[in-house]
């Protein structure tokens, strides 16, 4: 017995689950993230294009633009023999150890390494979140457009339908309700309590005028 409710409650879940997934607004979601990943993925190759070439002169293009702030701590001081920014030109020729000692201890920005310890404003990342941001906020601003232009659209023709409908059989266009209309008489069972609950107060009141005269 115990089993067999518990087959019934999964049984029942699985139903309410597939009744869920079916529903359009769920798969409407679905489709909408799987659309703004392919999209993220486009708008980051146009702003990386768009990028490119306006930061054309600049050595190591948009990645490029960083500002180093002065240590404030020994922890942010390179060791002795190590400089805070080395360009890719001047990257010493190191054997395979050494290398990875310097990859450890810098990062690539643009056309320069520089030292992890130090404070970085990457003004290339805040330069091509802002631009992501203004391209996203457009197309979804057109795309808003066009959709209330092309819902308006067919609000219009639906009501030169309806309109054209109402012409071609006057009878069925709904009345329009007058404003001071009378209100609808009552029913007559309605009215029927009306006078037997008029009655009962009537004998209320006369019942208690005799009670107060004796």
């Amino acid at each position: 017995m115990k089993k067999d409710k518990k087959n019934n409650k999964v049984f029942t879940l699985w139903s309410d689950f597939k009744k869920f997934i079916a529903k359009g607004n769920v798969v409407d979601m679905a489709v909408g993230v799987i659309m703004g990943s392919s999209f993220g993925a486009i708008v980051t190759a146009l702003v990386n294009i768009f990028l490119a070439l306006c930061t054309w002169p600049i050595p190591g293009g948009i990645s490029g633009l960083i500002t180093i702030l002065p240590p404030l701590s020994a922890s942010q001081i390179p060791p002795e023999g190590f400089p805070v920014e080395i360009s890719v030109a001047d990257w010493p020729e190191v054997t395979a150890d050494q290398l990875a000692l310097y990859t450890s201890m810098y990062t690539k920005h643009g056309g320069s390494y520089v030292y992890n310890g130090v404070a970085v404003l990457d003004w290339g990342a805040f330069i091509n979140a802002v631009v992501s941001f203004l391209i996203i906020a457009l197309v979804l601003f057109v795309i808003l457009k066009t959709f209330n232009y092309a819902k308006n659209k067919a609000a219009k023709l639906k009501e030169l339908e309806l309109e054209a409908y109402y012409k071609k059989f006057p009878d069925q266009r709904p009345k329009p309700a007058e404003e001071n209309a009378p209100a609808p008489a009552p029913v007559k069972e309605e009215v029927e309590l009306l006078k037997d609950i008029k009655s009962l107060l009537e004998k209320s009141v006369e019942t208690n005028k005799t009670e107060t005269k004796e």
